[in-house]
This record gives C-alpha cells, structure tokens and sequence, in this order.
C-alpha cells in the first residue's frame, strides 16, 4: 500500500469509535455529576486508559484529586484501592509479604492493596525512594516480586498517582525511572469561578451516586482496539523527529527517550479512537505532547534561573518541528 493512501478501517473498528466515543460523553456527563469542571482532565484519564498506561495526577490540595479518583474507579467497574503514602511507609504495605499462620505452621502470602485493578497513589512523593520503587515492577511488567515468588496482576491495571507540586518540605522528588513509568502527567488547577460557583450548588444537596459504565472485558477490548488505529509512515516519522528535537533543544539536559516516541504513539492513538476517529493526525501528536514529555525532559539549571518552564520548551520544540504532508 502507498504511504500516501488512506487505510480502509475494518467494519468492526468504525464500529469501536463510535461506542469508546458514546462511551467518553457518558463518562464526562457522570463525573461531572460529582465533580464539575474536570472534563479536560477526564478526558486525558480516559486517554491514558485505553493507551493501557499510568497516570500521575499533579496539583495543590483541595482541588479534588482523590474525589476524582474515586469516581472514576466506580465508573470503571474494577477493583479499587487506595494508599496514602507517608515517609514512614514500607515497600511490603504496598506489595505485601508472608506471615506465619500459627494454625498451620506455615508462611502465607498477605497481598498488599497493589493486587487491585486500579490502584490510587495518593500524594506518592511522601514516600521514600525505596517505597516508591515498590510500584517499578508492578507499572512496567505488569506482577509483583515478594520474596522470591512472581505474581502477576490482573488486568487491566492502572496505577493513578497524585502529588502536590508546590510543598518542598517532608517529601521525596520521584526519580527519572519512577517519572519515566507514567503514561501521563495530568496537572489539576483551580476550576475557575463559574465551576466553583458550580460545585458550592451542587454539594449543597448529598451528591448522587454515579452507575458503573465499563467492565474490565470492556475496557480490556477497548484497548484492543486502540492498537489497530491508522497511522501514515509521515507520522511516524514526526514522531521521531520530535523527539529528535527535544535531544538537540539547548535548554534540555535529558532529552525524550524512545520509550516516550512509544508514549506519544499510544496516547495519539488513544485520544483519535475517543474522538470517534479510526485514523490518527499530526493534531493527536502535537494535542498530547505536553502530557507525554512533560515530566520527562529536564531542563538545564540555566534555562530554569531564565524562568524557562517545562511548557515553554516543549511549545518551542512543536513549533520548530515542520508537519510533514500526508
């Protein structure tokens, strides 16, 4: 086939993006029943799903993190569980170990909360390096070590991650190999007045309750999907070369690995299927950029004492990288 031509998509695919589509506009009304002004946010966590990643949740206290969660793990129908992490944590209250049953005289497994399908990381970087690095295996291989012994997880598994970027003091900067895991990085900010005004009406009254709308085969086949999304050679190829341009950028230290080109495929695919498309563009590339190499680029010392952000950097590196014709 030409690299110029338009790939036919199988019935069963156009079929697929019609319902993930239905499907994002049910998610977004239910949330928005509990939490309102998220829908950016939610819909970035449903790309993160079917893209079958992780997800870090990045914002100050009291902007409906943890809430957030919550409700989108009801409407996921999977098994949920939540770790508060605090500096006193161990790595085996995140995996779990082997206890001695007095009955029996013999050790048995006590699984820790990560043996769930979605698992809420809550304010991650209060735990120690070594807590953290409990989660590594779990989010790349998809099982867990404890003593020797392999179990695997059941899928799908996410871990949804949440941490305040503003406090400096009792905490434990995530290191490049644990950022490098998450699929996303999803910055939550104030909601703005009119959905603050919103939210005060909504919670004066109990808030109702949202219905389950995914199932784990449901989602499982979702993401099945999302591999089968069309893609031209051209944009492959931007891809790559954006990732190119973030190595050679002169204010970037530590440049997109190829596991991010990997990223940013998956989540353009992701986000093309939500929009109902079979085929993604240099858009879904460009629309997921900041999410995916965020939290990975790192920036010089210099460029940070000039007030260059993170953003800045990747606006710059978009724009420097032409869009190839397909």
């Amino acid at each position: 086939m030409h690299t110029n031509e338009i790939a036919a998509p199988s019935q069963d695919l156009q079929e697929w993006a019609g319902r993930i589509k239905d499907l994002r506009e049910r998610t977004l009304r239910d949330v928005a029943r509990v939490v309102v002004g998220m829908d950016k946010v939610v819909h970035r966590f449903l790309i993160a799903l079917l893209a079958g990643g992780h997800v870090l949740l990045e914002g100050v206290p009291g902007v409906a993190k943890t809430t957030l969660s919550k409700t989108l793990a009801q409407i996921l129908g999977i098994q949920y569980q939540r770790i508060q992490f605090t500096p006193d944590l161990l790595p085996s209250d995140v995996t779990g170990t082997f206890v001695l049953d007095r009955k029996t005289n013999e050790f048995v497994l006590r699984k820790g909360p990560i043996f769930c399908q979605i698992l809420l990381a809550d304010e991650i970087n209060r735990a120690p390096a070594k807590t953290q690095s409990a989660l590594l295996e779990a989010m790349q291989e998809y099982q867990v070590t404890i003593e020797g012994a392999t179990l695997p997880l059941s899928p799908p598994f996410m871990v949804l991650a949440t941490q305040n970027p503003v406090e400096q003091e009792g905490v434990y900067r995530l290191p490049e190999a644990q950022l490098d895991r998450f699929l996303l990085r999803i910055e939550m900010g104030y909601p703005g007045p009119e959905f603050e005004k919103a939210m005060l009406k909504l919670h004066s009254a109990p808030v109702n309750l949202v219905a389950q709308v995914f199932t784990p085969d449901l989602i499982l086949a979702m993401q099945a999907q999302a591999h089968h999304v069309f893609g031209k050679e051209e944009l492959f190829k931007y891809i790559i070369d954006l990732a190119e341009a973030s190595r050679k950028h002169p204010d970037v230290a530590l440049g997109a690995s190829p596991r991010a080109s990997l990223c940013l495929l998956r989540c353009a695919r992701a986000r093309a299927l939500l929009e109902g498309r079979t085929y993604f563009t240099h858009e879904d590339v460009q629309a997921m950029a900041l999410g995916v190499l965020g939290h990975r680029l790192i920036i010089r010392a210099e460029a940070e004492v000039e007030g260059k952000s993170v953003k800045q950097v990747i606006t710059e590196i978009v724009e420097s990288v032409p869009v190839l014709k397909v």
